[in-house]
């Protein structure tokens, strides 16, 4: 039998690094402090009050639909390398 060449593959050097940035942890916990407001103003008062049937469901609303994602998938655009 014939040896056989193994050919190895190139590794890429895959740069390790942290995927979130500091941007998106300020983001995330804006998110759980509007959550955490929510959450406040639902409990104050009584039952039918404008704190907790409209204000605190809107804050819950924003922050769990749109702060806690967008601080997810926001991603710092880097600057162009000129070749």
């Amino acid at each position: 039998m014939k040896a056989k060449k193994i050919k190895k593959k190139e590794k890429k050097k895959v740069k390790a690094s942290i995927p979130f940035g500091k941007e998106n942890y300020i983001l995330f916990l804006i998110g759980v402090l509007v959550i955490v407001i929510g959450y406040i103003f639902m409990a104050q008062g009584p039952a039918d009050s404008f704190w907790s049937l409209t204000l605190a469901p809107i804050l819950l609303v924003i922050s769990y639909c749109l702060i806690i994602p967008a601080s997810i998938l926001y991603k710092k655009k880097l600057p162009k390398e000129e070749s």
